[in-house]
């Protein structure tokens, strides 16, 4: 039995397309995530020839892989993106390429609101080849804290819901290692943003295609509930009236596994005891 979709894929799609537009005034959250998983990138030891960039609003991933010599491919959930790069539209759990098509997939700042996470991570070391390198950066959970406790507040006792599913860092871990990936690593840092009022924050959600498209989503904001939000937005500002909110990014890397890897120790081979290791060191 197929699991029903959480994400409207249809509606992510056109949320993307309607993005692209006013992408450039919104892009510091996905600017933010890929120079992290390039910085990330530049200490691999390996050439990685052949990249697939899942999540391009824009050419920067494409132009800072070109300039290393790398040839990319691109792959968006939104038309449009995927048009302006010369890529294909696919959602993440959908690829369309063959296996052991890539050296590296880089997926940047579209997997919090993929409807199979597991499933998509399973396809992305699918189309690696072996020895090939996974790096991925999205927001999870921990993000929009000031403005779920402001959504709430506005709606009173029966409050909708207007924020994502969030997954966590533990989590992504584990989910990681359930699709194969050798190596696996997750990790996370919080990025603050300071806003004058919750209209700003929710016209930069619209502009970077990060608004709500779930299945189950909430009918918008009354006007009464949209003031009480705004005022329990401004109600935690900072001195100088500004709010600090948060997006908590998740990263994750794997490798695709291949026997040239290191592998752990088998058990029971070592030949010194941990009791004389720590003896030695006094």
């Amino acid at each position: 039995m197929n699991t029903p979709d959480i994400f409207d894929r249809a509606l992510r799609a056109r949320r993307r397309d309607r993005m692209m537009t006013q992408f450039a005034d919104h892009a510091f959250l996905y600017h933010t995530m890929l120079e992290e998983l390039l910085d990330r990138l530049a200490d691999v030891q390996r050439d990685l020839p052949e990249v697939l960039v899942i999540g391009c609003p824009d050419d920067s991933a494409r132009a800072a892989l070109e300039a290393t010599g790398r040839r990319v491919a691109c792959a968006d959930p939104g038309f449009l993106a995927a048009r302006a790069q010369g890529g294909v539209q696919a959602d993440e759990d959908a690829l369309p390429f063959a296996d052991d098509s890539f050296d590296l997939v880089l997926a940047c700042g579209t997997l919090e609101s993929v409807n199979d996470l597991p499933g998509a991570l399973i396809l992305m070391r699918r189309v690696l080849r072996p020895d090939g390198l996974m790096l991925a950066g999205f927001t999870g959970a921990g993000t929009l804290p000031r403005l779920r406790a402001a959504l709430m507040a506005g709606e009173g006792d029966r409050p909708g819901q207007h924020i994502h599913p969030q997954v966590d860092v533990r989590s992504a871990g584990d989910l990681l290692s359930r699709a194969g990936f050798a190596m696996p690593v997750a990790d996370s840092e919080t990025l603050t943003i300071r806003y004058g009022d919750i209209l700003r924050l929710m016209h930069d959600l619209r502009g970077m295609g990060a608004s709500n498209v779930l299945h189950s989503r909430a009918p918008a904001l009354r006007r009464e509930a949209l003031m009480g939000a705004a005022t329990h937005f401004a109600d935690a500002a900072d001195p100088d009236g500004r709010t600090a909110e948060q997006m908590a990014i998740l990263y994750l890397s794997g490798w695709k596994p291949d026997p040239s890897q290191a592998r752990p120790a088998r058990r029971g081979s070592a030949t010194v005891s941990l009791a004389d290791a720590l003896k030695q060191k006094h």
